[in-house]
């Protein structure tokens, strides 16, 4: 075993130990009766986590040494370095308040990040010249951290809404609560599809033509969404439903729709069997879980992950990629996609901190603004890449 397989195998372990600790997260929450009680459950979990987030960092020095740089220099890498990320920001964020219900929820998203990131190609691959910097390193590992401790107030955010609203009747907010409980759902079935049919080894080759270049992707899901032009090569396979829509962009955009529709699918299969269990909405099934969490601390936890989140982010985001820009491109600022929403994000997050801090934003609003901010980082995460080609493009 050479060390990118040793690299993977770890990267797999972390993912297990997550979704078994996760379980034990959920069984320390019903059995610690009492508040503030350490349960075996929780100790077990936190153990888990601290051993997969181990594995997790053998997983990044490995493939480091393997490739020679660190491993953040694709999609796959740094997607990976954001699961870890909040995982690590999880961590500390639980020893200073230890509450398990936070390791409940905070584990499931990391593992989705972890699971979306293998979308992306994992081969190791030369560094272009405009990443041989020690800039790299120094740019986008500071952003993986910083945008991971701001999902942690996402986190909070969302358990804070759970817990807070009202689920008896049918409301505005219970709508938009489920809304983001959906697309969490959506984000699973992402995971399932990904999986089912990479252990299926399903291929399927397109040929289309990009800018004058012929170009020849090999799709790993039955094809329902086509390139936009493109010849399918492969035989005995699904024919596509539709083309990619004319105004996306960016490498293999039909492809990447493909697998957008198949999430979408998944995750609506995956709620209505959920609803049809529970008998009501998923936000009403959980609620119960949390009754011994107090609104406050989560608030404070929410704040607490903006307040450190923020200025890393400011550092990565938007300090060290202007002066590393400075370096590459010959200028501090260019209006790329990606410049443009850091620079959404970071005036989203400096936004959150003054409405708390000067307006009194506390509680459900500072919530709600909580599960903004980490729509914006997504979207900067998925949507930018899908739907936006710049100079981030090699990514």
């Amino acid at each position: 075993m050479n060390l990118l397989q040793l690299s993977s195998a770890m990267l797999y372990t972390a993912f297990i130990l997550y979704l078994i600790a996760t379980a034990f997260f959920g069984a320390s929450i019903k059995v610690n009766k009492k508040e503030n009680k350490k349960s075996l459950s929780g100790t077990i979990a936190i153990t888990l986590t601290l051993i997969g987030f181990a594995a997790q960092l053998g997983y990044f020095i490995a493939r480091w040494i393997y490739s020679g740089h660190a491993p953040v220099s694709n999609m796959f890498e740094f997607v990976t370095a954001f699961g870890m990320a909040i995982v690590l920001a999880f961590i500390i964020l639980y020893y200073m308040y230890e509450l398990s219900v936070l390791g409940l929820f905070a584990l499931p998203i990391a593992m989705i990040i972890i699971a979306y990131a293998s979308m992306f190609p994992t081969e190791v691959a030369p560094l272009v010249p405009s990443l041989k910097s020690h800039w790299l390193y120094i740019h986008v590992t500071t952003v993986a951290l910083g945008i991971g401790i701001l999902s942690i107030s996402f986190v909070a955010g969302l358990i804070y809404l759970i817990k807070g609203i009202d689920q008896s009747v049918a409301t505005k907010r219970t709508t938009w609560l489920e809304i983001i409980l959906f697309l969490l759902v959506v984000f699973v079935g992402f995971c399932i599809v990904t999986v089912t049919f990479e252990t299926l080894d399903y291929h399927a080759e397109f040929e289309y033509v990009e800018n004058e270049n012929t170009i020849v992707t090999d799709y790993h899901m039955p094809p329902l969404v086509s390139p936009k032009g493109g010849t399918l090569l492969t035989e005995n396979v699904m024919k596509p439903f539709i083309s990619a829509p004319g105004w996306m962009h960016g490498k293999d955009a039909g492809k990447k729709f493909n697998t957008l529709v198949w999430s979408l699918i998944a995750g609506a299969i995956l709620y209505l069997l959920a609803r049809v269990v529970l008998r009501k909405r998923i936000g009403a099934a959980i609620q119960p879980l949390l009754s011994k969490v107090k609104l406050d601390l989560l608030d404070e936890i929410s704040y607490r992950a903006v307040a450190i989140g923020f200025p890393v982010f400011t550092l990565g985001g938007l300090i060290f990629a202007a002066i590393w820009a400075q370096i590459a491109w010959d200028r501090f600022w260019g209006w790329d996609p990606k410049e443009v929403w850091a620079l959404i994000t970071w005036f989203f997050y400096a936004a959150f901190l003054h409405l708390r801090l000067s307006r009194g934003w506390h509680g459900e609003k500072s919530a709600w603004l909580s599960i903004g901010g980490f729509a914006i980082i997504m979207f900067n995460l998925v949507g930018v890449n899908l739907l936006l080609a710049g100079l981030h493009s090699y990514a």
